[in-house]
């Protein structure tokens, strides 16, 4: 089956997500900049996830582009991506309106570290669908960066409970590391042109 659906689906629900995002970011009261203050850990909060979301966004539309087609496999795949995304919302609103408190960071993190490895999830049943050498399967190997991110979420939800601050500082690392765009599906791409 073609992937358009699949990708005007998931391009529809991430656009949901990061509207949902600006939404739940209120309007202080007062016109000073000191009205501004209380939502500054929202406002940092909303930052990183818009930025999470931007990256998994940019990430999906390399993937689906090497690919030829989708399956069953591949629309549940799908499907488990987007709902741990679709939480990112309520997890940002609540560290950011409880000021990074431990519990919050650790479940913010729980469900980054859920998505990515949905993320991993769906890249390896594209590869298998495309078979091994399939512009997708090259290009992710064993997907190491992938992994360690994966690695590096686990580490900052158990250290968030030592310092809620380190366990932030590493889902922002995550996102630092993913920041540039994934340059193997495209290199691999050119490489078959």
């Amino acid at each position: 089956m073609g992937k358009g659906r699949l990708e005007a689906f998931s391009d529809g629900v991430i656009a949901i997500i990061i509207t949902i995002m600006v939404l739940e970011m209120k309007v202080p009261h007062g016109s000073s900049l000191d009205a501004l203050k209380p939502i500054i850990p929202v406002f940092v909060s909303y930052i990183l996830s818009f930025i999470n979301i931007a990256i998994y966004w940019n990430n999906h539309h390399h993937m689906m582009h090497s690919v030829k087609h989708v399956n069953g496999k591949v629309l549940w795949a799908n499907v488990h991506l987007l709902f741990w995304l679709s939480l990112i919302p309520f997890v940002t609103g609540w560290m950011g309106e409880n000021n990074f408190a431990q519990w919050p960071v650790a479940v913010y993190g729980i469900v980054l570290f859920m998505a990515g490895i949905a993320y991993y999830i769906l890249a390896h049943v594209l590869s298998v669908l495309h078979g091994k050498n399939s512009t997708l399967a090259l290009a992710i190997g064993k997907d190491k960066k992938g992994i360690m991110s994966v690695v590096i979420y686990a580490l900052g939800i158990v250290l968030s409970f030592i310092n809620q601050w380190l366990g932030f500082g590493l889902y922002a690392l995550v996102a630092a590391i993913w920041f540039i765009p994934d340059k193997r599906i495209e290199s691999k791409m050119s490489e078959k042109l």
